[in-house]
């Protein structure tokens, strides 16, 4: 990555930062994730219920694999743009003889992020057609005239995969010990790379020895209410191991091999499918945070006031949940892209139309997704507010806004919290259907739909090519299951119903 960027600066290229809406949004979701850390940190009893979360072995491990999924979309959510070197004085024609400002076509006049530069190996080698993971060869034959005038089928060696096993001498692989030494190659790789994992994570258990040891000698014991917590110090340095001893070999491998196999157009299909955590996390947690605000002020205001505002807001969410979701979704999709081919003017690249184009599918999964929460609060606002310090509270003249945010919305928060966890995977399923029927997120934006739908008629060809779907559905599978495992376990703490 240092290396990209630090001859692209050396070519006296420079870099344009480019603010996409949905970068806002994330990173906005960070910084309120770090204030709603430092509120637990202050309260000891939403610190001890935390830490009961991360008691379970299997809570530790699935909010690790959450946690590094979303750091990958943080670093795929800031974006550059390489601007010319060419100036009013200074004409293209004058850079042509200079091999400093030769840019790869393939990056000229794109919008980058930080994750593309890690993977920028990947970005400039593009094969001709398929390949499967780990080959030397394309996965068809293709036909070739020898210069006898004869006329075979053979399996074209690959461009760029394996190039480190080229026999120089004779120019071509050497078929007879190509795959002795793509093995050994690649156990010699596997090891050098476990090595470095296990130093990498003694590093990590040092400095936290080190912290702990320093807590215990220079600060006063940290408060704490009921029976102490035993955190699974073991599974989280494990999981630990297992996530960076994946990355790294992956990307280790990946300069030398094509891990996952290539697409129809020759693209790296593992860089795909890193690329698509970005619009997998981003859907889950953007439309999270659109359909909140609707829930809780209709679910509240419904339950609260009663009366008329109840009628009008029950008969919205049941109007709503009798359209067919999909067709609803589908509908205003259309709507939208209409909306944005007659307003070319509004995005200046490719990039910024596609991102504009997710921003309204989350805003529109977020406006139909608020009715099982809005449900759910106002049955839960009617219970609490019959309670008797809300009468109380009533009887001594608070104002109906001083109470629900006072009395009703601290108790709603648990429910509130559960229910966006659990909404979490359910939305990003959500976006592989959609996309899988052509109304989720726009072609160029690399997703997990987007691979599921092109591996539609991959797996129909003959010779089927399977690993395109295999990637897509392996990767949003460990998110789903670790969203689903974290969330079951949150439900179990926090539920006050679900305790002895």
């Amino acid at each position: 990555m240092i290396g990209s960027l630090i001859d692209f600066l050396d070519s006296s290229y420079s870099l344009e930062w480019v603010m996409l809406w949905t970068d806002v949004m994330v990173w906005g979701i960070l910084i309120a994730l770090l204030l709603g850390i430092r509120s637990i940190r202050r309260s000891l009893q939403s610190r001890r219920q935390w830490l009961q979360v991360f008691e379970s072995p299997i809570a530790m491990a699935s909010g690790l694999i959450l946690c590094v999924y979303f750091a990958i979309a943080l670093v795929d959510s800031v974006h550059f743009k390489i601007v010319s070197p060419q100036t009013e004085t200074q004409t293209l024609e004058q850079f042509e003889g200079d091999d400093r400002f030769n840019l790869s076509p393939a990056l000229e006049g794109r919008v980058f992020s930080v994750l593309d530069t890690i993977f920028v190996h990947l970005l400039e080698r593009n094969e001709r057609t398929y390949s499967a993971p780990f080959a030397l060869t394309e996965y068809s034959s293709s036909v070739q005239y020898l210069a006898n005038g004869d006329v075979e089928q053979v399996y074209l060696p690959l461009k760029y995969a394996g190039q480190h096993l080229l026999d120089i001498n004779r120019n071509q692989l050497n078929v007879n010990t190509e795959s002795i030494s793509m093995g050994w190659d690649i156990t010699e790789k596997t090891s050098s790379v476990m090595i470095t994992s296990v130093l990498v994570v003694v590093v990590i258990l040092l400095f936290q020895l080190y912290w702990r040891m320093h807590s215990l000698i220079f600060r006063a014991k940290p408060e704490m209410v009921g029976e102490p917590i035993h955190l699974p110090w073991k599974t989280f340095y494990i999981t630990l191991f297992i996530i960076i001893f994946t990355l790294i070999w992956l990307y280790e491998m990946s300069q030398y091999y094509y891990v996952l196999g290539t697409d129809k157009v020759g693209q790296d299909v593992l860089y795909q499918s890193i690329k698509s955590i970005r619009t997998g996390v981003m859907i889950g947690l953007l439309t999270t945070l659109v359909m909140l605000p609707l829930a809780l002020f209709l679910g509240i205001s419904a339950g609260y006031f009663k009366g008329w505002i109840d009628d009008v807001i029950q008969y919205l969410y049941t109007t709503l949940n009798s359209i067919p979701g999909v067709l609803l979704i589908a509908a205003a999709v259309l709507v939208m892209q209409s909306i944005l081919a007659q307003n070319q003017d509004w995005f200046g690249s490719t990039e910024e139309r596609a991102d504009l184009r997710l921003l309204f599918l989350i805003l529109i999964l977020g406006i139909t997704s608020w009715t099982g929460l809005c449900r759910l609060l106002r049955a839960e606002t009617l219970k609490l507010s019959q309670l008797e310090y809300v009468q109380s509270a009533r009887a001594f003249g608070l104002s109906g806004f001083k109470i629900i945010t006072k009395h009703i919305m601290p108790n709603l928060m648990h429910l509130v919290l559960i229910a966006l966890v659990l909404d979490f995977s359910g939305l990003v399923l959500a976006e592989a259907v959609l996309s899988y029927v052509g109304v989720g997120v726009d072609p160029t934006t690399p997703s997990w739909g987007n691979m599921i739908n092109q591996a539609r008629l991959e797996m129909a060809r003959e010779p089927m090519v399977w690993w395109s779907l295999l990637s897509a559905f392996t990767f949003m599978f460990i998110l789903v299951l670790a969203a689903n495992l974290f969330s079951d376990r949150v439900q179990r703490v926090l539920d006050p119903r679900g305790k002895n």
